[in-house]
């Protein structure tokens, strides 16, 4: 696994959100970002947080893809791709 360090800054004015985690430690990280938002004491956003989750999402995909020479067996969905498909339904088939 990974050990490098990863760096994630937001500045807010004069405010610095500095954030430091590691590919063992994502899913805390993301924890993390949530109780920021929740707390109101801090100008930290649900925004922010949803684009700081995003870009380590994307860190996390980009280093498990360079860690592999074979394209993985099955791929990620893009936020574009859809993930199920429902028949498409009339009025009158809801109930």
């Amino acid at each position: 696994m990974n050990q490098d360090t990863n760096m994630l800054a937001l500045v807010k004015g004069t405010e610095r959100y500095v954030f430091l985690y590691t590919a063992a430690n994502r899913a805390e990280m993301l924890r993390t970002l949530g109780r920021f938002a929740s707390n109101p004491e801090l100008s930290f956003s649900w925004y922010d947080a949803a684009v700081l989750s995003q870009k380590i999402r994307q860190e996390s995909m980009k280093s498990h893809s360079s860690s592999h020479d074979a394209k993985p067996s099955s791929s990620p969905i893009l936020p574009h791709q859809k993930r199920y498909h429902f028949p498409v339904t009339d009025e009158k088939d809801v109930r």
